[in-house]
């Protein structure tokens, strides 16, 4: 095949590497053809203002990332979990079994949309973690251009939905400002929620700019929800600017926690989980094999000592551990599904041939930190410490098994199934220095441009390349400046080069890898790295945390082009290698803002560090709702008084204030005429108050006062006072408190309780309006001025 100097179309045959002309790179050209092994921070920039036109022909862009989801659970890569989108569109493009993400949520994701490096751009750790020190601020800088911002500066229509996770926790109000949301990053359109997780039932949504409330309908979830949104959105796309492409970046809740997704779906994986994760991670090492997805020579890892085999699990425990695989591996599935509904439309608009999709299987491993298995997920961010019986006597109050997964439960499952799902490799998401944290299946599809070959491209590469080939492909030169802003070099390559080339030899440089003090270097076929000082799937503060020093930790040294998993660990036989690369990681982690290294643990040793609102003193109208928990008033942790001025009817009834949701919240709220309080405590305790008797008619000053024990202890017991125009009409003792946060995405709300409602009482009646009129609210920290 030769080069067509005169054609356009990318076809079949190859791609457009410089815009507005008509030649193209043929794929049975030799890889050095392309200018993808260079560095394109280092190549030729051109300024925005005398942009070129794209290519007449230029892709559609499709970029699908998963949250969660472990390397080996879907069965398109030898797992046991249905995903037959993923195989479509995997038996229509080629696949990558060595392509990584960073380990944890927010930095896959900034790197991913900047093309460079997690800490580089501020996210060293998730929005919710930022902290003063550089690479952790939590905030994308103006000169890291995203992909969105880009491809929109050449004509792309971009659109955004679902999980976002990269705005600053502080800015995330209706107040905004909105330049560090989805729309002031480059996305013409974005619906979905800014935070880390959400319900699947009732998420707190946004779209573009305005909070808006999903229906209260039994039959609704989010990942539909979101698979509709992106139709339509194409339908409109296609109807309004067909002269346009468009770039959708299609980024579910799901997989992550809490694990909800409708019972029927559940009820297809009953009994295939029985033998536990021992067992599943033998069964799916030897498939993928079988299927040739990882090497003939890769080696199974053992599991860790302080990871439970199955058979240590107790016989009555078994039921519940099996019951939380099976919603999860649901969960996938229908996750799947509704990729296919986006993919069916593509194809109906006749868009499809010339869409490029990346489908990213996850931002990161499978997650451990449901740790033994929980009904409440947000149990272990709060290290909080639980025995299953606890967990198994909720739930039978919840109405047993097949409770989990629905609106009352905020369930997770055993970390032995996210290690299961991370076969072959040790470790699971938030480790970095194992390909368990960090390595995830890349499927690249595009009928037009690439010829589909089943053989895994085995190349080293990142989320940060993503960007690079998508620029290489359209043509594009990186900006020197973007909206007037000077751009920051790239970090990744394009991995344009083995679109046709599965056994090209691989161009990636270093690549580091930092989550939370675990950390890794790659280079040259070989990987040092760290375990760090927590262990993901223990619950509770690391032991020693506090006096832990980085420079006694112990490395691990690995071949990795010669040992897939990470099977044998050479740092005592190689000293000498092992030194050069420690060395490499202290070079890449001072250029890219690592240091200091856990730099999240301050917010772990001291959660009163969070990011919260300066003041100490609030008054609320009796309309104000959606106010973000990291925004809102601590009325979890902090002696305070909150007193409602409030007009009641006969047997009032209505949320006064809320915050939290069913598994997590703080509410006060009349009932039939009388005045209640609850502090739920992760589900896990209720902690109510109710008045003896009936409030009367008229105008009243309706007020709680939380006092916490004396201490600095976390957990500590509080207690709750009601009154009623300054009469005490009911208390009660909290015998723990929350420590961090009830969950990441419920809001404070007047006047009704918006998301999931914080009390089982009303929880059928949600939202649950206040039915009188609330004149204000005034909630004050003591000793706060008045």
């Amino acid at each position: 095949m030769t080069q067509d100097k005169t054609n356009s179309s990318a076809g079949p045959g190859g791609f457009n590497t410089t815009p507005g002309q008509g030649s193209h790179l043929p794929f049975d050209a030799p890889p050095s053809a392309s200018i993808a092994g260079r560095k394109l921070s280092e190549s030729t920039h051109v300024r925005r203002q005398a942009a070129p036109p794209l290519r007449a022909d230029a892709p559609n862009v499709l970029i699908v990332m998963l949250d969660d989801a472990g390397f080996a659970h879907p069965d398109t890569f030898g797992g046991e979990i249905r995903t037959p989108t993923l195989t479509r569109l995997a038996g229509s493009g080629i696949t990558y079994n060595a392509f990584h993400n960073c380990g944890v949520c927010s930095p896959t994701r900034a790197s991913l949309l900047t093309g460079r490096n997690a800490h580089r751009v501020g996210y060293g750790h998730i929005s919710e973690y930022a902290t003063d020190w550089d690479g952790y601020v939590g905030v994308i800088p103006k000169s890291a251009g995203t992909l969105a911002e880009v491809l929109g500066a050449w004509g792309y229509n971009t659109a955004a939905f679902g999980k976002w996770h990269n705005t600053p926790a502080n800015l995330t109000t209706q107040m905004g400002p909105f330049d560090r949301w989805p729309t002031g990053h480059g996305f013409h359109h974005f619906y979905g929620f800014l935070g880390g997780e959400s319900s699947q039932y009732e998420p707190r949504l946004v779209e573009n700019t305005t909070l808006i409330e999903p229906p209260r309908d039994e039959g609704y979830h989010l990942s539909e929800d979101m698979a509709d949104k992106a139709c339509g959105w194409l339908r409109r796309h296609r109807a309004i600017t067909p002269d346009k492409p468009f770039l959708m970046y299609w980024a579910p809740g799901a997989v992550h926690g809490p694990h909800h997704v409708f019972k029927e779906w559940t009820d297809k994986y009953k009994g295939k989980f029985d033998d536990g994760w021992d067992a599943y991670r033998e069964r799916a090492f030897v498939r993928q094999k079988a299927m040739g997805w990882i090497p003939e020579t890769a080696e199974l890892t053992p599991r860790p000592d302080t990871l439970a085999s199955w058979d240590s699990i107790p016989e009555a425990e078994r039921p519940f551990q099996r019951r939380l695989m099976e919603v999860y591996a649901g969960f996938l599935e229908h996750t799947d599904a509704q990729i296919g509904k986006v993919v069916d439309e593509l194809e109906r608009l006749e868009l499809r041939d010339n869409t490029l999709v990346f489908f990213v299987f996850s931002d990161n491993g499978g997650s451990a930190e449901g740790q033994n298995g929980t009904v409440v997920e947000l149990l272990a961010q709060n290290r909080i410490s639980t025995k299953i019986s606890q967990h198994l006597e909720l739930l039978e109050s919840l109405g047993g098994l097949d409770a989990l997964g629905g609106h009352k439960t905020d369930n997770m499952y055993h970390a032995g199934w996210a290690w299961a799902g991370s076969t072959p490799f040790q470790s699971t998401k938030l480790i970095a220095a194992h390909f368990g944290g960090t390595r995830t299946p890349l499927v690249v599809s595009w009928p037009r441009g690439i010829r589909p070959d089943a053989t895994p491209r085995s190349q080293f590469h990142h989320v940060n390349d993503i960007a690079p080939t998508l620029y290489e492909i359209l043509g594009i030169t990186p900006p020197v400046e973007l909206n007037g802003v000077k751009q920051d070099s790239l970090d990744g390559i394009s991995m344009a080069y083995t679109f046709a080339h599965p056994q090209a030899q691989g161009r990636k440089g270093v690549q580091y890898f930092e989550v939370a003090g675990s950390r890794m270097v790659h280079h040259d076929g070989w990987t040092a790295g760290v375990f760090g000082p927590r262990i993901p799937w223990v619950a509770g503060t690391a032991p020693g945390l506090a006096t832990w020093d980085p420079d006694n930790d112990v490395w691990e040294l690995y071949h990795v082009a010669n040992d897939y998993a990470q099977a044998h660990d050479l740092a005592q036989a190689q000293p000498a290698k092992l030194a050069q690369m420690k060395e490499i990681f202290a070079v890449q982690a001072g250029i890219n803002q690592v240091y200091p290294l856990g730099a999240v643990y301050q917010l772990t040793l001291k959660p009163q560090d969070r990011i919260t609102p300066a003041q100490t003193s609030w008054r609320f109208t009796g309309d104000i709702t959606r106010i973000p928990e990291n925004c809102a008033p601590n009325i979890k942790t902090r002696n305070h008084t909150a007193t409602v001025d409030a007009t009641l009817g006969e047997r009032a009834h209505g949320v006064l204030f809320a915050l939290g949701g069913f598994n997590g919240g703080i509410c006060l709220y009349m009932d039939d005429g009388y005045l209640a309080y609850e502090y739920n405590m992760l589900g896990m305790y209720r902690f109510k108050a109710r008045s003896s008797e009936r409030i009367a008619i008229g105008r009243h000053a309706l007020e709680v006062q939380l006092t916490m024990s004396e201490g600095t202890a976390p957990q500590r017991p509080a207690r709750a006072v009601l009154r009623v125009d300054g009469v005490q009409v009911a208390a009660c003792d909290i015998g723990v408190t929350v420590t961090a946060i009830f969950s990441a995405c419920e809001t404070f709300d007047i006047g009704c309780d918006l998301g999931s409602p914080v009390a089982a009482e009303y929880f059928d009646r949600a939202p649950f309006r206040f039915d009188g009129c609330i004149h204000e609210v005034w909630l004050r920290y003591a000793g706060a001025q008045a």
